[in-house]
């Protein structure tokens, strides 16, 4: 797992996990309890029921049982949260079920209905340029767009699988040149090294890698040299 207390001191917005794919009653109260003390906005990190797979594997659950875990999840997360005087404010889902929600609007469905079931002011973080953005969109669900820092992209604007050579960015200089490009242009260069356009509000990187703090305080930086400001797009 990655340093989540150094990250906190440099993201917006985090991504907690509610204990399907990583996390433990307490050590997620005390991320929250951290999160809450540099006022980083909350999201519900929703997953399939997979602590052994890290939830990136993909599990034939029926549309009765995602929905239930999904508001499990974020109940869980927003109970713990107002007990620290803090909310969950949006949901981020997590590993296979955020691809598969990208492509199987089906699927999608039961998880957005889950979010509106338990709070409709909910807002959902999703891959940008994928389908679930509009789909969402259209059922009442405010969308955040997002796009990913250390991940590279096909040149059809979706992420790499994981198992392909160069799928997982580590470059530091490179990947603040990307992010700094995307900002300013909204573009960034596929894997095949073509120029790709990506609607993004938000930029994640992940906190599990080794690296993720050190690519982290680097973007910051280098926005801040580039004077352009980090904010979360929760804004209440």
């Amino acid at each position: 797992m990655g340093d989540d207390t150094a990250m906190l001191e440099i993201v917006s917005s985090a991504n907690i996990a509610c204990g399907f794919h990583a996390g433990d009653p307490s050590g997620i109260y005390d991320t929250l309890q951290a999160a809450i003390s540099k006022n980083v906005k909350i999201g519900a990190h929703i997953s399939y029921p997979d602590k052994a797979g890290f939830g990136r594997r993909f599990i034939d659950i029926s549309s009765k049982d995602l929905f239930a875990e999904v508001i499990y999840q974020i109940s869980a997360l927003d109970g713990m949260a107002k007990t620290l005087n803090g909310k969950v404010s949006y949901i981020k889902p997590h590993g296979a079920l955020y691809n598969r929600m990208a492509t199987d609007l089906e699927h999608a469905k039961v998880v957005l209905d889950a979010l509106k079931a338990y709070n409709p002011k909910l807002k959902l973080l999703a891959l940008a340029n994928s389908a679930l953005i509009n789909f969402a969109k259209n059922l009442g669900v405010d969308v955040i767009a997002e796009a990913f820092a250390d991940r590279a992209y096909t040149s059809k604007g979706h992420l790499v699988a994981r198992n392909i050579k160069g799928a997982l960015l580590h470059d530091v200089d490179k990947i603040c040149a990307r992010m700094i490009k995307l900002v300013k242009t909204g573009e960034l260069e596929s894997i095949e090294g073509k120029s790709i356009k990506i609607d993004a509000s938000s930029i994640c990187v992940h906190g599990d890698s080794p690296d993720a703090v050190a690519i982290a305080k680097a973007i910051a930086v280098a926005f801040k040299h580039e004077d352009i400001s980090i904010k979360s797009f929760i804004t209440t």
